[in-house]
């Protein structure tokens, strides 16, 4: 509303200007009055003080913008006291009147504005010809300070045109206004609509909101969907209850698949309003163009009412892929516009809203799937790890039990080996628990956590471990940092598990075009030897797997340099910007 207000003030000071040229270049049309001029300036001046509140002012209230438009009412019909009637430039000023009514309001507010002219022309008509006629004065007569009233412009035939004139005006500026504020308003329920659909409410809360905005929208009592799953054929039936309360909820119903033809099948059109009046009914039915389509037969509604009893209700149709199909059932809806628009407007609104409400679920139901593919890993690590160590170990604590009866000499040895084996099950199954936790870092914690793993490593495993940096303040994306710290921990879980190192060094170096992470260890190496890129351990099939998927992830450059016996380097570029220059 403040801009609407700023817009009329600066389009006010610029009429207000072209005025003032306008009886510049023909003084005649205000008589070559002082007075007029005067009035004129104070009208200019009016303007530019207005001009000035609004850009200080926070918000434009209701008062203001009346008073505002209550001087810009009076203000034409004054001046027209003055000029030359419906020919001169100053009509423009009644003009303008009526289009900041249709700006701020709508039809009625715009007539009113266009009759109240009426009635204070026809008013300053009436006073100026019975003041003339008391004087017996022939045209023109004066008001004294050289202020010139051509009174002839106020006979009553100009004045029934003029009248029509404005009445016109308003009419059309009116209707105009008012479908432009109805369009402002579907524009902004379709906005509003799909900034509350959101992955983290679900679908049913994605649902609930949409269903209650149509509600409120058409002032429903009750609102249903019914869909049906077009592969396995499983139907569904969900109720948007307290439709026409604040906390509308939506819940899913039990659907019989019998159910399917009440709810899906024989509608007219893809989206109709149906209405029951003296057991006759009055249906309008649109096909997806929008183009009017004729209802065949009223069974599909007669059966409908049977189920969930109504008076008038308003189905659309839908079909989401080629995985659903359903319908929307608006019961006891109400508005006050044309039919056939609003039946359009519903469309529009379905083809607007309807994917992205799909692409929710498709969001739930790709992470129902990669929770459940996550929860089977899982259990196929545990299973083929620790379960079957546990079961070997409970196999060989068994056989070490039989043994001690007979031979007590080598029990202390056999304790010592599933001492070992099951300290191992447990680093795995803490690193397993360790991949399994979401990581939360930044540039500011990287070297605290780097800290934190690489000790923990070093007191669980035994392994001599220590991270370096000369880097005082790092300043790295949170994508990378999240990757590097995953690099580090899996070169640690293999330095564990195949390099039976004894020393292990983490390094993180910067330079102005790249950061360098390299981990060192004095073990077994590779069955390779000398230094090899990541596209050369891709042809020879060699390599950590996972630290190469992640050096992808962020870009990066890995080399592996390996001397079988004397131990592994693992080095990790990764650009600050760009890519890396191809030397590297």
């Amino acid at each position: 509303m403040r801009r609407i207000e700023r817009w009329l003030a600066t389009a006010r000071v610029f009429l207000a200007v072209s005025a003032l040229v306008a009886i510049r270049m023909d003084p005649t049309e205000l008589g070559h009055s002082n007075a007029a001029y005067g009035l004129f300036v104070f009208y200019l001046a009016n303007g530019i003080l207005i001009m000035m509140l609004l850009r200080r002012r926070q918000q434009s209230t209701a008062p203001f913008r009346f008073m505002v438009h209550a001087a810009d009412v009076v203000w034409p019909a004054f001046i027209s006291v003055f000029a030359e009637g419906p020919r001169s430039p100053f009509f423009l000023f009644f003009v303008f009147v009526l289009t900041a009514a249709a700006y701020r309001w709508g039809m009625w507010e715009t007539l009113s504005t266009a009759a109240a002219e009426v009635v204070l022309l026809w008013g300053e008509s009436f006073l100026l010809l019975h003041r003339w006629a008391e004087r017996g004065s022939r045209l023109p007569w004066h008001l004294g300070s050289g202020l010139q009233i051509n009174v002839s412009e106020f006979e009553p035939n100009r004045l029934f045109m003029l009248s029509v004139y404005l009445l016109v005006m308003g009419l059309l500026l009116g209707y105009l206004a008012e479908q432009q504020k109805q369009l402002r308003a579907e524009k902004a329920a379709v906005t509003r609509m799909l900034a509350k659909v959101r992955v983290e409410a679900g679908l049913t809360g994605t649902l609930q909101q949409m269903c209650g905005e149509i509600a409120s929208i058409y002032a429903a009592s009750r609102l249903l969907i019914a869909s049906q799953e077009i592969h396995s054929h499983r139907s569904f039936l969900g109720e948007l209850r307290n439709a026409g309360s604040t906390a509308p909820e939506f819940v899913w119903l039990d659907s019989n698949p019998r159910d399917t033809k009440i709810y899906l099948d024989d509608f007219p059109g893809e989206v109709c309003y149906a209405k029951q009046e003296r057991n006759r009914w009055s249906i309008t039915a649109l096909d997806g163009e929008g183009n009017a389509v004729t209802a065949p037969s009223t069974a599909a509604l007669a059966r409908l009412q049977e189920k969930q009893p109504f008076q008038s209700l308003i189905t659309i149709a839908f079909i989401f892929g080629s995985e659903w199909r359903g319908r929307v059932f608006v019961f006891e809806p109400s508005w006050r516009g044309e039919t056939q628009e609003e039946l359009r407007f519903l469309l529009d609104v379905l083809h607007q809203v309807g994917p992205a409400v799909y692409n929710v679920y498709l969001l739930h139901r790709l992470r129902r799937r990669a929770s459940a593919a996550e929860r089977a890993r899982f259990a196929r690590e545990l299973h083929d790890g620790a379960v079957q160590s546990l079961i070997a170990v409970e196999m060989q604590v068994d056989v070490l039990r039989r043994q001690s009866e007979t031979s007590p000499a080598i029990v202390g040895g056999e304790l010592r080996r599933i001492q070992g084996l099951l300290r191992d099950e447990v680093l795995k199954l803490r690193e397993l628990m360790q991949q399994m936790k979401s990581i939360d870092v930044d540039s500011r914690r990287l070297f605290s956590v780097i800290v934190d793993s690489v000790e923990r490593f070093q007191r669980e495993t035994g392994i001599s471990a220590r991270f370096v940096s000369d880097i005082e303040k790092l300043e790295m994306p949170d994508k990378i940092c999240r990757e590097l710290l995953r690099i580090v921990q899996e070169g640690l879980v293999n330095a564990r598990k195949h390099s039976q190192a004894r020393h292990v060094l983490v390094r993180l170096t910067t330079n102005s075009d790249h950061w360098t992470l390299t981990i060192e260890d004095d073990g077994k190496g590779f069955p390779f030897s000398g230094r090899h890129t990541q596209e050369e351990l891709d042809k020879i099939g060699k390599g950590p797997a996972i630290i190469k998927e992640r050096v992808r992830l962020i870009e990066g450059a890995l080399t592996v340099e390996s001397n079988p016996g004397q131990g592994t380097r693992l080095e990790v570029k990764v650009p600050k910007d760009g890519e890396l220059p191809h030397e590297f």
